[in-house]
């Protein structure tokens, strides 16, 4: 079920303050999220708080941390999305980005923003199922950057990625479909970047093993 999208003005750090009408958010959601080779669990969303920071915005999945000695994800540290010219990356997003996705909402999640994510099923509600090839793999660029992140579906069928990511709420990648010179994932708590410090969402492994649950507005730049 997709939610109205809440109210979102400026922000401090990475936490947003609700203030004036902006498209993308939600109040709440479910994500489903599980470890490997235990039962998959359902992670909701937190609800909407009175406070200032929070108030209408969908609080994200929690990301997993991650184990000691795995192979993937590739690791990276805080350093990674240290403060630079525009939030945690040196630019804003790209202003055409693909499958009319929303420049505000991108550069907010994408920029400024640690764990909050565009709504459920957003990615649903833009161009991208008229739009994209079926028949072939789509490449997926940073909205920041234009640099390769994930390429899908690998190892299945279109159908069987669009069915899992609307199962979650989110486009869901796996280990074979990231690009790993761009993407890193941090160790304490799960949260997936672009080694340039685009946000982007978080790992939530199942017992298949990782699923990346990516904003569409992250990926939704043009190679430049």
């Amino acid at each position: 079920q997709h939610r109205t999208p809440g109210p979102v003005s400026h922000m401090n750090a990475f936490a947003f303050r609700a203030a004036s009408s902006f498209p993308g958010f939600a109040k709440s959601g479910r994500c489903h999220m599980g470890a490997k080779g235990s039962t998959s669990r359902t992670a909701t969303r937190a609800s909407s708080s009175s406070s200032s920071d929070n108030m209408n915005l969908s609080d994200g999945c929690k990301g997993a941390p991650v184990a000691d000695g795995v192979k993937l994800p590739i690791l990276c540290g805080e350093e990674v999305m240290s403060a630079k010219a525009h939030g945690s990356t040196e630019l804003p997003v790209q202003e055409n980005l693909r499958w009319n996705c929303d420049q505000k909402v991108a550069d907010k999640i994408c920029c400024f923003n640690r764990h909050y994510a565009e709504y459920a099923g957003y990615w649903e509600a833009t161009s991208f199922l008229k739009e994209v090839d079926r028949t072939v793999e789509t490449t997926y660029y940073d909205s920041v950057t234009g640099k390769p992140l994930f390429i899908a579906p690998r190892g299945r069928t279109f159908e069987e990625f669009a069915k899992e990511s609307k199962n979650h709420g989110w486009p869901s990648f796996r280990d074979e479909e990231v690009v790993w010179d761009n993407v890193r994932v941090l160790k304490s708590s799960g949260e997936a970047v672009s080694a340039d410090g685009t946000h982007l969402g978080h790992n939530l492994p199942d017992r298949t093993g990782n699923r990346y649950c990516i904003n569409l507005v992250s990926v939704a730049g043009r190679p430049l």
